[in-house]
């Protein structure tokens, strides 16, 4: 076959770096893109981070990148943005003293006042004591004899998070060396002397052991000590139902006197090493703020979660007075610097048009919470504001709004809808909304049940199957009618 040349034209779409990089902060959260900017300046020379630029600066950065918008400045005029520059001027409060009349020695003294000013100071944090820390130093302090510590601090040793010996004792004694020569009668005594520490119920091997320990560990004239404590040896499955009647067959007592035996069980605490278990906080920085005004209810960008990075003007200037062959690849850094800048500057720019386009649409929700929010797509949004929804769906996911309500995720506010026999339709948040006020005025002597939940909102026009209100329920985290049952 004879090779020949030919000529066809097509078209295609290719992704630019640039183009990657913005579909990637969109998607990003606040603290995700702080740490990828983190990540980009440290490799970035031209790009520098500035915790107290003001706004007028940051967009002043923006303008002299030249990519400054008109779009970009009408938002950046309206988002509220405070100013939050700061007077860089040092105070001469050191006049009169003939230590600091030294310009040199001044400047050296207050840099090296900086520097310890910006170390870490995360290693004076005080550790929070861990349940197994708590417990080595009772026994330490307890027991004199030192094979039993060493036997005691072994059973510490094997309970789990929530302070429950999950091992059996005969399969710890079986893994431990001969030469040791400590028995199952051994392990039983230590246990035993584990579980009178504190906190009490640490050491048990069931819930059944833990509030039977924790039981005992009250005073002899606790009221309804003894009631308390048969209920839970010999029928905690039937407290754990509330199944009652049975329960007041058992004792042979009335409403009032189950009840109290009732709230003295269940103020025991079933997870005695709960407390000891460190958590962090995660705490949530709203993208965006919505208040109210004499005009309406008004969204503005939350400062606080706005990126401050900008280009450093001394190596740009350079830059611009010299450029050569060797200055390319810093050029080439200096656009990539003021790329990511546009690009923060459009992604808050899409996170406030989207939210404005929200809010918009759920105004009802603002006046009267959840249970009056309307049905809500992306495609609406998308359709309103001529973006794609898959672009909808990137800046909507991890993204927050403050409201009077509280702060919810961006996501927040699309569902899908259920039809009434009117012919409206519901918002399945503004059922869920029906679903928990029913339940939270409900009698607790006799709770409603899913199905006459379904027949009260099939009073109001909302037709919802049983096993919808069965889901929506749990996916509240709330208890069946028998767990929310009181005697």
């Amino acid at each position: 076959m004879k090779p020949t040349l030919q000529l066809k034209l097509s078209t295609g779409l290719t992704l630019t770096p640039q183009l990657k990089q913005s579909i990637q902060l969109l998607q990003l959260s606040t603290l995700e893109l702080n740490q990828e900017i983190s990540r980009i300046v440290q490799e970035n020379p031209l790009l520098e981070l500035d915790e107290g630029i003001s706004r007028e600066e940051f967009e002043t950065e923006g303008q002299d990148s030249s990519l400054a918008s008109s779009d970009l400045t009408a938002t950046a005029e309206t988002d509220g943005f405070p100013d939050t520059g700061e007077n860089t001027e040092t105070p001469n409060d050191w006049s009169d003293n003939a230590l600091y009349t030294d310009q040199e020695y001044f400047s050296d003294t207050r840099r090296r006042r900086d520097e310890e000013h910006d170390q870490d100071y995360a290693h004076l944090v005080s550790k929070p004591v861990s349940l197994r820390e708590h417990l080595l130093m009772q026994i330490s302090l307890r027991q004199r004899c030192e094979r039993k510590k060493k036997i005691a601090a072994l059973l510490v040793d094997s309970l789990d998070d929530d302070g429950y010996l999950a091992q059996d004792l005969g399969e710890l004694a079986r893994l431990l060396p001969a030469e040791l020569e400590i028995s199952i009668a051994d392990l039983e005594s230590a246990l035993a002397y584990v579980q009178q520490l504190d906190p009490p119920g640490v050491g048990a091997r069931n819930l059944r052991e833990c509030l039977s320990i924790q039981l005992l560990a009250l005073s002899d004239t606790t009221p309804l000590r003894e009631e308390a404590l048969k209920l839970v040896n010999e029928h905690l499955e039937s407290v754990a139902a509330k199944n009652f009647p049975l329960l007041r067959k058992v004792l042979g007592c009335d409403d009032a006197c189950l009840q109290s035996i009732y709230q003295l069980i269940t103020q025991l605490n079933p997870k005695p090493g709960d407390n000891f278990n460190a958590t962090t906080a995660r705490y949530v920085i709203p993208d965006v703020i919505v208040t109210k005004s004499d005009k309406g209810w008004a969204v503005q960008l939350n400062p606080d979660s706005v990126p401050r990075v900008h280009v450093n003007h001394l190596y740009a200037s350079i830059l611009k007075s010299h450029r050569n062959e060797v200055t390319q690849p810093l050029m080439e850094q200096l656009k990539e610097a003021r790329w990511l800048i546009r690009n923060i500057d459009q992604r808050m720019v899409t996170i406030f048009r989207v939210s404005q386009a929200i809010i918009a649409c759920q105004q009802a929700f603002l006046e009267q919470g959840e249970t009056a929010m309307r049905p809500l797509v992306m495609r609406e949004i998308a359709e309103v504001l001529g973006l794609h929804e898959s672009t909808i769906s990137r800046i909507t996911t991890q993204k927050y709004m403050w409201t009077p309500h509280g702060i919810f995720e961006l996501k927040y506010f699309f569902g899908s809808h259920i039809s009434t026999e009117t012919g409206e339709v519901h918002s399945a948040i503004a059922i869920r909304g029906l679903i928990r006020q029913l339940i939270q005025n409900e009698d607790r002597k006799k709770p409603l049940n899913d199905s006459q939940i379904s027949q009260i909102l099939a009073q109001q026009g909302i037709v919802v199957a049983r096993r919808t209100v069965a889901k929506y329920r749990e996916f509240m985290h709330i208890p069946p009618t028998n767990l929310r049952k009181i005697p």
